[in-house]
C-alpha cells in the first residue's frame, strides 16, 4: 500500500526591492544650501549696484575730493565734516542754493504726487464699471508707463519750445488763450512744465496700482450700497477709500520717493543750465560734483539727502501703523 505524499508548495522568493532614485532634494546638505544659492546672484548684484557705491559716497564726503585729487583720490586730504558745515551754512552760496534747491524738490514733489494720485484714482474708478471699449482705454492710460523715459521726455521738450512747439502752437495760433508765446523751458513756468512732464509719466503707475485694488473689492458691497441710496461720492469715501487704505498707504511713499529723487525728468528736459525754478536737488547735487568738480561737497549733499529721505519714510511708516493698529 502506497502512501500519497503531497509536496509543500515551495516558498515564493521575495521580490528585489526597487531602488530609490535620489534626487536632488535628497543630496546631503543641499535643501539647506539651496536657498542661500538662490540669493547669493541677488546679494552680489545688491553689493556692487548699492551697497559698496553708498558706501564709497559716504567715505567721499569726508574727504576734499576735488578736481586736484581725481587721478589719486587716496591723496585727497580728509575733511572730517567740513563738507556738511558748508552744506548746511544757509549764510554761504553753497547752503543758500541747496535750500532754495529743496524747497522746490519739496514743492514739485508734493503737487506731482497730489496730482498723479488723484488723477489715478479719478481714472481707475471710472474704469471699474464694465463697458465697451474699457480694455482699451485702460491700455492708452498706460502708454506714458510703458514707454521709454528718455524719449517721452525728449519729445515734451521739441512740444515745449517757445517758438517751434506744439504747446505755444496750440495755445496762442489754435485756441487763441495766450496772445504772446510764453517761454515754459526757462524762468518761472519751468516748474509748470516739470510737473506737467513728471505728472505724465508718473500718474499711469498710480491709476495701475489703484486699478488693482479696486478689483479686490466685492462689487455686491456696492450694489447693497446703492440699495440703502448711497451715491457715487458717499460710495468712494465710505467704501472705496477704507478698502484700499493698504494700497494707497505704499503708494503715496513709493510716489514721494520717486519725485523727490527723480534725476532723469530735469536732466533730459532741461540740459545742464538748469532754470532756477526747474532746480530739483538730485539735478542740483549733480552740478554741485561735477560741473564744479567738488566731489566731496556733491557726495555730503547726497548723504544729507538720504538721511532726509530716511527720517521721512521712517516717520510716515511710524504714523501709519499706529493709525492701522488704532483701526
Amino acid at each position: 500500500m502506497s502512501v500519497a505524499t503531497e509536496k509543500a508548495p515551495a516558498a515564493a522568493a521575495p521580490e528585489p526591492r526597487a531602488k530609490k532614485k535620489r534626487g536632488p532634494d535628497h543630496r546631503p546638505g543641499l535643501s539647506r544650501k539651496l536657498p542661500y544659492l538662490l540669493l547669493a546672484p541677488a546679494v552680489l548684484l545688491e553689493l556692487l549696484i548699492h551697497i559698496i557705491p553708498m558706501l564709497v559716497g559716504i567715505w567721499m564726503s569726508f574727504v576734499k575730493l576735488t578736481k586736484f585729487f581725481i587721478a589719486n583720490w587716496s591723496a585727497a586730504p580728509w575733511a572730517g565734516f567740513d563738507n556738511y558745515r558748508v552744506a548746511l551754512d544757509f549764510d554761504n552760496a553753497v547752503g543758500e542754493g541747496l535750500l532754495k534747491s529743496f524747497g522746490v524738490t519739496v514743492a514739485f514733489s508734493l503737487i506731482t504726487l497730489a496730482l498723479a494720485w488723484g488723477l489715478g484714482m479719478a481714472a481707475a474708478v471710472a474704469l471699474q464699471p464694465p463697458f465697451k471699449g474699457r480694455a482699451l482705454v485702460r491700455t492708452l492710460f498706460l502708454v506714458p508707463y510703458a514707454l521709454p523715459a528718455y524719449a517721452g521726455i525728449l519729445t515734451w521738450n521739441f512740444m515745449l519750445q517757445r517758438d517751434t512747439g506744439a504747446v505755444n502752437h496750440l495755445l496762442v495760433d489754435n485756441l487763441g488763450l495766450v496772445s504772446d508765446r510764453p517761454f515754459w523751458l526757462i524762468g518761472g513756468n519751468a516748474l509748470v512744465s516739470l510737473i506737467t512732464v513728471a505728472l505724465w509719466k508718473l500718474w499711469p503707475f498710480a491709476f495701475l496700482t489703484l486699478m488693482a485694488g479696486l478689483q479686490s473689492i466685492p462689487r455686491d458691497v456696492y450694489e447693497a450700497a446703492s440699495v440703502d441710496g448711497a451715491g457715487a461720492i458717499r460710495q468712494w469715501r465710505n467704501i472705496t477709500l477704507p478698502s484700499l487704505r493698504p494700497v494707497n498707504l505704499v503708494l503715496v511713499l513709493v510716489l514721494f520717493l520717486w519725485t523727490f529723487s527723480d534725476f532723469n525728468t530735469p536732466y533730459v528736459l532741461f540740459g545742464t543750465a538748469q532754470p532756477p525754478a526747474g532746480d530739483l536737488i538730485t539735478f542740483h547735487i549733480y552740478n554741485a560734483s561735477f560741473l564744479t568738480w567738488n566731489f566731496g561737497s556733491g557726495a555730503a549733499m547726497s548723504v544729507l539727502l538720504l538721511i532726509f529721505l530716511m527720517i521721512v519714510t521712517g516717520a510716515y511708516l511710524l504714523i501709519t501703523g499706529r493709525r492701522s493698529r488704532r483701526a
